[in-house]
């Protein structure tokens, strides 16, 4: 997340108490741990209990309130102390209140009033816990939501999006704008009849939605909605509770726990998984926290003089390796796919996370549906004390099973350089790209054909299979694809980078792995060159619906793109091994051109041979090909999977157009 650097500056200032000592290195080895399934608030027979890990504290207090915020306490309870550094209090049948917090003394100093760090329902700008169980806020039908099938993960084919962004347009044909439910809603129809919302997600053709994060988080002021206040979400507060800004109220703690989960229900009818976006590497400002008023220090990486380290560059770093925040992280991750039957899981800067919690992440999940699909960052955004060799960076993911990453390599050797806006790439005609785009091509993956010395960024390959690579040219981050292709070719006409911008993702969702597009990209989505639009307005972030009528024959070509990917095992290969065995790069190539041939009836595929063509060149090149008879499926912004032509290649050499792709079937 490139919002870091301002966003840490923001997190600095706070006023809560915070009881920080020099406690760095083996101090907090000695903390007991508590091993059991029930820390925060569990229910029996509608009978609330309380356990809150805080073993420094002297006393822990418990607190309700009739309100989410202000007032006086209406009960106060003392804790008592129980195993593993916890304490423990089961409420009365009738407690007195509708809100609860817990206020520590710890070395005889009073710490701020918080939820517990396992809070699953919330008051209004998360400030307090509500006592409400999960469960009893179910939508009709929720006990018969089923996970859409899948067969394995490289059929996944992801689109990335925010919740407001999707439904905020005035033509977006949504009610509920901005909200869960807006895009849970389906029949909304935009500018001249389109699709719109859900309903242009099931039109376009993926499998599963990535929204960015929907738990609580601390920049969105949930009292002053009417300002239209707008953030990603990546300033975690509460790890297990959703967001309340998406819900229709936010101060009803059931509201957003059950509008989450008609999102998720509406989402599998449609055919359509979910993926959440977590963000466990770090947390808003530290004194606001649960983890800093409970057990100060504990649950952050600190540096040799006592200060925070900051490998995610947001002021603070999770220490997932001490005990007990790792079961917070695996617990919290089950929790949202079992409670809220999440389908998947997108970790924000997963290099900073150590790899025992990841491993222990991909060990949970299994044990409710192995077709969980987990991805993340494999990059940190600074320095860690934590060694690398123990992190789950992108050139540790082969120690890791069924985790991806996400290939920068492909990325940057597509558009450009991420960060240098106006460095062109493969796709304007840069050369010396050719090896990054064919690392995507294979997927991260071991390949003989490829010389990983000219790859840009790894030199090795490092997936084990093609489903741990997540290949992509844009996201949230940075300036998106088409005004990256305006920066980086100001001269260029608007036909000229809509070739660019059709041959940038025709390699994506021809390569092998798991493809990924933001959502809006389909239709040329700008956000006016703005590359870091975190706290940006609507006017900037929100879908433009025009766009998609404007552009129509780009939307189509995406649609019909991402269906011959989906009917052709061939571009979805498994394993290593058969990209191996089956891929075959063309030799003697011009240079800023690439070919290669998928023979044999790859994975199954109902074609012999598949000879795939791009030419990031701004003129016309001629590419040898094998001899043959073809018929032409792809041809630039043309898509038919019967044929748009016979071809007959005698010459052994074809010319492909400008700044295009050509696929060539026998």
């Amino acid at each position: 997340m490139h919002f870091r650097i301002l966003l840490a500056s923001l997190l600095a200032l706070s006023t809560l108490p915070t009881c920080r000592t020099a406690r760095v290195g083996e101090v907090y080895d000695t903390y007991p741990t508590y091993e059991g399934p029930d820390l925060g608030l569990t229910f029996q027979q509608g009978q609330a209990r309380l356990r809150v890990w805080a073993p420094t504290a002297d006393k822990l207090q418990l607190k309700l309130y009739t309100t989410g915020t202000g007032g006086t306490p209406a009960a106060e309870y003392t804790m008592q102390k129980s195993t593993g550094g916890t304490w423990v209090y089961t409420l009365p049948a009738q407690p007195p209140g509708r809100f609860y917090v817990v206020q520590a003394t710890i070395e005889g100093r009073q710490m701020a009033e918080v939820p517990d760090p396992y809070v699953h329902a919330l008051g209004l700008n998360g400030l307090r816990g509500a006592l409400l169980d999960p469960a009893t806020v179910n939508p009709a039908g929720w006990d018969e939501d089923e996970r859409p099938p899948l067969q394995q993960p490289t059929d996944v084919v992801i689109g990335e999006m925010h919740v407001r962004d999707l439904s905020l347009h005035p033509q977006s044909g949504v009610g509920q704008k901005g909200k869960y439910l807006g895009v849970a809603e389906t029949g909304t129809r935009g500018p001249g009849g389109v699709r719109t919302g859900l309903d242009h997600l099931t039109e376009l053709g993926i499998t599963h939605l990535h929204l960015l994060p929907t738990n609580d988080f601390s920049s969105v002021d949930e009292s002053r909605l009417a300002d239209n206040q707008y953030n990603w979400g990546y300033d975690p507060l509460h790890y297990s509770a959703p967001e309340g800004s998406y819900a229709t109220d936010p101060a009803d703690p059931a509201s957003r726990i059950r509008e989450l989960k008609q999102l998720v229900q509406s989402l599998h009818r449609q055919g359509l998984r979910l993926v959440l976006d977590v963000v466990y590497n770090h947390t808003t400002a530290v004194s606001r926290t649960s983890f800093e008023q409970l057990v100060p220090g504990y649950y952050y990486r600190h540096r040799p003089d006592g200060s925070l380290s900051d490998a995610a560059a947001c002021g603070n770093e999770v220490a997932s390796e001490r005990p007990m925040a790792r079961k917070l992280i695996v617990e919290s991750v089950a929790y949202w796919a079992r409670e809220y039957h999440a389908d998947g899981f997108r970790f924000d800067l997963m290099g900073v996370l150590d790899l025992r919690t990841m491993r222990a992440v991909r060990v949970a999940l299994d044990q409710q549906d192995h077709s969980i699909f987990v991805y993340g960052e494999g990059w940190a955004a600074g320095s860690s004390p934590l060694p690398e060799t123990e992190r789950a960076l992108k050139a540790n993911v082969r120690k890791l099973d069924r985790i991806a990453a996400f290939s920068d390599e492909l990325r940057d050797g597509v558009k450009g350089h991420f960060a240098r806006q106006t460095e062109p790439g493969f796709a304007s005609g840069q050369p010396g790209l050719e090896e990054s785009v064919k690392f995507g091509i294979v997927a991260a993956t071991q390949h003989p054909q490829l010389d990983y010395a000219r790859v840009n960024y790894s030199k090795v390959p490092w997936a084990a299979s093609p489903a741990q690579t997540i290949n992509y040219v844009a996201c949230h981050d940075d300036m998106v694809l088409w005004d990256k292709l305006a920066a980086a070719n100001p001269q260029a006409s608007e036909a000229e980078r809509i070739r660019m911008d059709v041959l940038s993702n025709t390699i994506v969702f021809t390569s092998q792995g798991v493809p990924f597009l933001p959502i809006g990209d389909e239709f040329l989505r700008t956000k006016f060159g703005s590359h870091n639009s975190f706290n940006q307005p609507d006017s900037i972030n929100q879908i433009d619906w025009t766009r998609k009528v404007r552009y129509q024959r780009v939307f189509t070509f995406y649609k019909q793109l991402l269906a011959l990917r989906q009917a052709h095992p061939a571009f979805r290969l498994p394993t290593q091994e058969l990209i191996q065995q089956h891929l075959e790069f063309l030799p003697n190539l011009p240079p800023v051109t690439i070919g290669y041939l998928l023979k044999n009836h790859a994975g199954g595929d109902e074609w012999n041979n598949i000879v795939v063509l791009f030419n990031g060149n701004r003129q016309p090149a001629r590419l040898p090909v094998p001899a043959g008879r073809y018929s032409v499926v792809l041809s630039g912004d043309e898509i038919n999977p019967q044929g748009l032509r016979q071809l007959e290649v005698s010459t052994t050499a074809l010319e492909v157009p400008a700044s295009s792709a050509v696929i060539l079937v026998q």
